[in-house]
């Protein structure tokens, strides 16, 4: 962090504003060169000519002056809100390479605030998820991770665990000390159990967090020609899938990605399950097979004139998966218990599907009180500790020395999770997602 990075925070391209950032201990001395000595006071917008290494003027811009540590990265940072065009902001980049600052590597600055403990891990992950978030309910999500959600969850986890540790520790140091109560680490058992009772409750969660960054995965599955890919389509919004009367036109997976009730949904059309005729087919089936056992749900869609289908699809789907009576248009007056009767081709019916595959995905993924595990990263450190836990609880009572080295790995694990201790590889994997200039 010695040298001063800069990057254009806006999207590339012609624009009416692109926004500059600078940050380092050469920030200061760069933002005197561009506005002639006219740095603006701390934290106050002031409209400036810029002016080139040779002095002259290529644009006037609204600048930003922010004195570390009071600023985004905890260092001296500026902001230059240009005009957008590729010669304005080509003229920036060359006036501020000629004065020793060097292009920002993705999630720089990110970084930099990391290290300068203006954010932790969990906020800046917050951060990068709020920029890629595409729904409201990743919206929300990111928003409360980046404002310390999961921080908070944590470091109340840790010093749980720090209070814990040292009952265990009295026992272990001090066994023969009459000021020393008998047996300090009995009285770690209960916060143990109420500890790893809170973790397993977040860890059962259907893994709602991560499932709001990366979709709701829903799987169209039924005999071929049932009308998946009309379906599909219908949902959609959108021809996204070949609609034949062939049997068996669709060979692979087709995803399409919607929004239902704010959240990010990815619907499959698969392949008609069926004996199949060829090794493309028989590799298409298994393929839909697959995808149905990790969809997060299935929906059944069968030919309402075939009973014969509605047998063989019944057994393949699971008690909250939904099933569909299609083609009704050709069969009026179809109908199977819980079942929905709709024709794809018309239309007719499947506003009444597309509510209840809504209602289904709100109520498994709506916000909570708990605050959600958002990425594997952390699901994988919650788990270790919770199970470092669980042995730690049956040791207390004759074997405190192992329960403690269990209680310090729970301890380390969750420290891991806001970057509290080393964790370089973690490091350059969530930074590296982040776009350059932020």
């Amino acid at each position: 962090m010695e040298t001063t990075i800069y990057a254009l925070s806006t999207a590339p391209g012609r624009a009416g504003v692109a926004i500059i950032r600078l940050s380092g201990p050469k920030a200061g001395d760069a933002l005197d060169v561009l506005t002639a000595g006219r740095r603006p006071a701390p934290r106050l917008a002031g409209l400036r000519r810029l002016q080139n290494s040779d002095g002259e003027i290529f644009d006037e811009a609204l600048v930003l002056w922010f004195p570390g540590p009071g600023s985004f990265t905890g260092e001296d940072c500026a902001e230059l809100h240009v005009h957008g065009g590729l010669a304005v902001i080509e003229t920036a980049f060359e006036t501020l390479e000629t004065l020793g600052l060097v292009p920002a590597e993705a999630g720089e600055f990110t970084r930099r605030a990391f290290e300068n403990d203006r954010i932790d891990l969990t906020e800046a992950e917050g951060l990068a998820d709020l920029i890629e978030a595409e729904t409201e309910g990743q919206r929300r999500q990111a928003l409360a991770q980046m404002t310390g959600a999961l921080r908070n969850l944590y470091e109340e986890w840790r010093e749980a665990l720090i209070g814990i540790l040292a009952s265990v520790e009295g026992e272990i140091d001090f066994p023969d000390e009459g000021d020393v109560p008998d047996a300090l680490s009995h009285r770690a058992f209960e916060p143990l159990v109420i500890l790893i009772a809170s973790m397993r409750e977040h860890l059962d969660d259907g893994r709602r967090g991560e499932r709001i960054r990366t979709g709701f995965t829903i799987a169209l599955i039924g005999a071929p020609n049932a009308g998946k890919s009309s379906l599909l389509n219908r949902l959609a919004g959108r021809d996204a899938a070949i609609v034949t009367d062939i049997p068996g036109t669709t060979r692979d997976i087709i995803e399409v990605r919607v929004t239902m009730g704010g959240y990010p949904v990815i619907i499959s059309d698969t392949a008609g399950l069926r004996e199949a005729v060829d090794a493309v087919e028989a590799e298409g089936v298994k393929r839909a097979l697959d995808r149905a056992v990790q969809a997060d749900l299935r929906i059944g869609v069968v030919d309402a004139r075939s009973d014969e289908e509605l047998a063989d699809l019944q057994g393949r789907l699971k008690e909250d998966d939904l099933l569909v009576l299609n083609k009704t248009d050709l069969a009026p007056g179809a109908s199977a218990s819980g079942a929905y009767p709709l024709s794809a081709k018309s239309g007719e019916g499947v506003d009444e599907l597309e509510a209840r595959i809504e209602a289904i995905v709100q109520e498994r993924l709506s916000a909570r009180e708990l605050p959600a595990l958002s990425r594997a990263r952390h699901r994988k450190n919650v788990e270790v500790a919770s199970e470092a836990l669980a042995r730690a609880l049956g040791q207390l009572a004759d074997a405190p020395e192992l329960a403690g080295e269990d209680i310090r790995l729970a301890i380390r694990s969750l420290e891991s999770l806001t970057g509290r201790v080393d964790v370089e590889d973690v490091l350059d994997r969530v930074f590296s997602q982040f776009c350059i200039g932020k």
